[in-house]
């Protein structure tokens, strides 16, 4: 990952004894588990997805929304909403649990790129049928990042901080850290998951029978929009067919497992640290 001014001014804070490092040792940090919370900021804190796509197809993407039929918003609402629910229901099926240290990241990289092929190549009418592919797929290697963090996947609270990092990849360039950024997204979405919790069956999942899920959902699918919405536009833009679909969805996954990364870093130094001083250290440096 490029090294950024910020994450510079965040490692010579994490490095430096008059910069910050009196806090973390008061933590009983150790210098793996700063490099690591240094890392997770970077990650969750990098270009939005849409900065991502205007680098490679090198322009900005709001000319591509030009190219869209109208009413394309509908259909993409719609395909978002289906993607994310049928998501969340089968995924887990196609995963174990066994605790696995490395995460198989370049292999779902393929497979997403490989649905973008085809979706650049029959454009907008393939959405559809493509995006709940590639949904599922992202689900999976986010799953797997979680796992290799130490996350017990068939856990159902493991899988609602999956979801969550659908909505995580939705920040925008003008999203003020301190009002939108990763920690104010996951109190927005905190009480959903806690009632969730309290009424939540395998049994029900499967059937749809727990209106808090539907409004987690519609929630995380608001932010998943942004992103899903960039990438359309993108595919709209004129310029290789199935090969820019297929790097598309690549900078897609990429957008995604950064994100998922972050997140579960995060996780794994609270449960260790705690949230509240993890959140503290985080903004601190």
């Amino acid at each position: 990952m490029k090294t950024t001014s910020s994450s510079k001014s965040i490692s010579k804070e994490m490095t430096c004894p008059e910069a910050g490092s009196e806090r973390i040792s008061k933590m009983s940090f150790s210098q793996h588990e700063r490099q690591d919370l240094l890392n997770a900021k970077g990650l969750l804190e990098s270009k939005s997805f849409a900065a991502k796509l205007s680098d490679a197809v090198g322009r900005t993407i709001e000319k591509g929304f030009k190219f869209l039929p109208d009413k394309w918003n509908k259909m993409v609402q719609k395909a978002i909403s289906c993607s994310l629910e049928k998501t969340f229901q089968l995924t887990v099926i196609t995963l174990d649990d066994q605790p696995k240290n490395k995460s198989s990241e370049k292999l779902h990289k393929l497979a997403v790129a490989s649905t973008g092929a085809v979706g650049g190549f029959f454009g907008l009418v393939a959405l559809t049928a493509e995006l709940p592919v590639s949904t599922m797929i992202i689900m999976r290697s986010i799953m797997d990042i979680a796992r290799s963090e130490g996350e017990a996947i068939e856990s159902i609270e493991t899988r609602l901080a999956c979801m969550e990092v659908f909505a995580l990849g939705g920040r925008t360039d003008e999203d003020d850290s301190t009002e939108t950024g990763y920690f104010a997204i996951r109190a927005i979405l905190a009480r959903e998951i806690s009632e969730i919790l309290e009424n939540i069956t395998k049994r029900l999942i499967a059937k749809g029978a727990i209106p808090q899920m539907g409004r987690f959902l519609t929630q995380i699918g608001s932010r998943f929009g942004i992103v899903v919405s960039s990438k359309i536009a993108a595919q709209a833009i004129p310029i290789a067919g199935a090969i820019g679909g297929a790097s598309i969805n690549t900078i897609f996954i990429n957008h995604f497992q950064a994100m998922a990364r972050g997140h579960f870093i995060i996780r794994r130094l609270e449960k260790k640290h705690g949230k509240e001083e993890i959140k503290k250290l985080y903004h601190e440096i």
